[in-house]
């Protein structure tokens, strides 16, 4: 008995304690649940005038007063509700003569609000673009702007701000984004800010193309918040926060307008093209166009509708006929005291050779993260599955994802038979678009640093390049590329052009662009005949005897079947012969072209300094210092009068027009989402991607209570 009643009550007292755990349990929850909105409140409080700060008056609260008055309000997918948010329509004229291209962009901004504003516009133009000219348009009356070291002209535009003149600034964020910065508009006013710059076109596969990035299409910033103490040169007006690895986040990050209040900043564009042979082909990819023949051969375009919309890549493409394509060609320009020389050569088709057949690893990387969903991930897919199905039994392959993180199909290359293609097949159909662009993770796993002995190791890279970190990606190529060769595929309506051509620069391969499903077999195809044919190394271009020439690129990189040589030269005296020369399939290949009869066009010299400049900076990717590289661009940017990352334009109307009593606001211009890009997948709820500080507070303060209803459960059991 006295064991039965012994066990009884240990029993009850279990029970007991059982209760008293569950009350515990239950007020702790509440009490969890109080501290936590009380946390909550208090981090509110304390972080939204800060953040409120860091967007700008552009994104403050909305008043009563405004809405009654008629405001313009406009629902950023990007957070937040702009108020009379500035608008750009933008006019473009492109006159094209052989080669080159001479384009000027108009923008005229217009103040719809009802104070004096300065508009923040971050726009796209080719990476390859040397912008040389900048003046503001007020009626009849024309301000030039003027080269000046970058910091120089900030402080030249915020004083003339200050002093209510209007003033202009341009300055370049990456080679494909720039900023236009226009000051004081009055309200109802709009005010034309005409750039100009010179390209030259770029020519494979027999074709020529010529792409007009129209946005700027949302950056994937990875790394922590700065504080106050470090942000970038100029306080940017865009989502994003500057972070330790992306410092000017906020100049690359426009705002972006939601669907329901339609496209904004529309576009015309013209062009004029004097190709010099007839064409077999002329045709817009992406917009519907008039085209018009005239009595001297030139052909004219522009679009069709008073309205599009900036929200896909411009591109047009022509084609020679049968017998007229171009083997070389010849531009120079005599400027200041040197004579400048662009040079192209092509191999003639003549001399393709058989391809030594080599064992192959094949590396299919994809890029799944949100800015991918829709439309872009379908041209991956249908990419990838074209890539598969090319595969021989004697290569080796394997496909990596990556979005957050990344992941490989297999452990390593495995042999392409069919049991490992059916499984790949299967992989790349279950691919779907979410998270993050994590690119460096995937660079990492696909690039091995590792020489392969009697082995053509290929990596594809598919990615719409949506990434502020370029530097860091560029850097990451260099040091782990090894003996592999690396290709992009820009995937979707508005790839980053800077980081396609410069990561395939760095990785000795080629780049190339899907825009549509149709053209994935196409494009697919053409990439694959480089990956599968001869390829010109070993490229030296001799100049006449005794000539100090200076060349860029100074090593001319590989090419693939299709491409021609193209190199910039500064010379003292355009006479003699140059001789190519390389070994094609291992076989010696030579051409000699005679230095006279080329067609004499402005802006060569731009062209040499903009390709010197890209080389240079290229520097920091390979270690070298940035103060050198720096004091190297701006002895060439300041002479030849463009525009570089240390160099801006500017230009400032001496007479004052806002009285110094009115205020002034800074507002961002908003731009559209890519075309095909899905809004929810890129920003989700929260547009920053980087943790920011508060949040990293509020993590560690419920760890603490955690811990703390943790130790109190211990002392209770025990």
């Amino acid at each position: 008995m006295y064991q039965v009643k012994t066990v009884s009550l240990m029993k009850q007292s279990k029970e007991k304690s059982l209760v008293q755990d569950v009350l515990l349990v239950v007020g702790a929850a509440c009490a969890a649940g109080v501290v936590g909105a009380l946390i909550l409140a208090m981090l509110t409080l304390l972080v939204a005038p800060a953040m409120a700060g860091e967007q700008g008056a552009a994104m403050r609260q909305i008043t009563t007063d405004e809405v009654q008055r008629g405001s313009l309000l406009l629902k950023m997918v990007s957070g937040g509700t702009m108020v009379d948010a500035p608008m750009v329509k933008t006019d473009v004229d492109i006159r094209i003569s052989g080669m080159l291209a001479r384009v000027s962009v108009s923008q005229q901004f217009h103040n719809p609000g009802k104070e004096w504003v300065e508009g923040i516009y971050v726009f796209p133009l080719p990476e390859d673009a040397v912008v040389d000219r900048m003046r503001i348009r007020i009626g009849e009356r024309v301000i030039e702007g003027e080269i000046q070291e970058t910091e120089q002209a900030k402080a030249t535009y915020e004083k003339a701000k200050k002093a209510g003149k209007k003033a202009s600034l341009l300055r370049q964020e990456r080679p494909n984004i720039f900023t236009s910065a226009m000051a004081n508009i009055a309200p109802g006013e709009m005010v034309t800010v005409e750039i100009e710059y010179q390209q030259s076109l770029h020519y494979d596969q027999g074709r020529f193309r010529l792409r007009f990035p129209l946005v700027v299409a949302p950056r994937y910033i990875p790394g922590v918040p700065l504080g106050e103490d470090n942000v970038a040169a100029f306080n940017g007006t865009g989502w994003a926060q500057n972070t330790d690895q992306v410092p000017d986040a906020s100049n690359v990050t426009p705002h972006v307008v939601g669907p329901v209040a339609g496209p904004v900043n529309p576009v015309s564009i013209k062009v004029v093209l004097d190709a010099g042979f007839p064409l077999a082909r002329l045709e817009s990819s992406y917009h519907a166009v008039e085209i018009v023949r005239d009595e001297n051969d030139l052909h004219k375009l522009q679009l069709i509708g008073h309205k599009v919309a900036t929200d896909r890549d411009f591109e047009l493409v022509w084609e020679p006929q049968s017998g007229q394509q171009p083997h070389a060609a010849l531009f120079v320009e005599q400027w200041e005291d040197k004579e400048y020389a662009l040079l192209m050569v092509m191999p003639s088709a003549q001399e393709k050779q058989a391809p030594k057949q080599v064992s192959r690893e094949l590396i299919l990387v994809v890029d799944t993260s949100g800015s991918m969903h829709g439309e872009s991930i379908r041209q991956a897919r249908d990419a990838l599955k074209m890539a598969l199905q090319r595969l021989t039994p004697a290569d080796s392959f394997n496909v990596i994802q990556f979005n957050t993180n990344s992941h490989s199909l297999f452990s390593g290359a495995v042999v392409a038979n069919p049991h490992n293609i059916t499984r790949a097949l299967a992989y790349v159909d279950g691919l779907d678009a979410e998270g993050g662009t994590e690119m460096l993770s995937a660079v990492n796993l696909a690039l091995d640093g590792k020489t392969h002995e009697n082995r053509l190791r290929q990596v594809v890279f598919l990615t719409d390049g949506s990434v502020g970190n370029e530097q860091a990606l560029f850097a990451a190529i260099q040091q782990r590329l090894g003996s592999s060769r690396l290709f992009t595929v820009g995937i979707g309506s508005a790839p980053n052009s800077f980081f396609m051509t410069r990561a395939a620069s760095f990785g000795r391969g080629a780049f190339s662009y899907i825009g549509k499903i149709d053209e994935v077999k196409e494009k697919m195809t053409a990439l694959f005949t480089k990956l599968e044919s001869p390829v010109l190394t070993d490229i030296q271009v001799t100049w006449p005897e005794g000539e100090m020439a200076e060349m860029w690129p100074q090593r001319v990189p590989d090419l693939y079947l299709g491409e021609p040589v193209v190199v910039v030269a500064s010379l003292t005296n355009m006479s003699g012969e140059v001789v190519v020369e390389g070994r094609l399939n291992g076989q010696p290949w030579q051409r000699v072209l005679q230095l006279q009869g080329g067609g004499r066009n402005p802006g060569v010299h731009l062209l040499w300094a903009r390709r010197k400049i890209a080389e240079l900076m290229d520097g920091r990717a390979r270690g070298r210092a940035e103060s050198e590289v720096r004091e190297d661009v701006l002895k060439v940017a300041l002479r030849h009068k463009l525009v570089s990352k240390y160099t801006s334009l500017v230009a400032v109307d001496n007479t004052p027009v806002r009285p110094l009593e009115a205020h002034l606001q800074t507002k961002g211009v908003p731009v559209n989402l890519p075309k095909g890009w899905t809004a929810n997948r890129v920003f989700g709820a929260m547009p920053q991607t980087a943790t920011s500080a508060p949040m990293h507070l509020l993590i560690g303060l419920f760890a603490l209570l955690g811990a703390c209803l943790i130790g109190s459960r211990r002392k209770l059991a025990s």
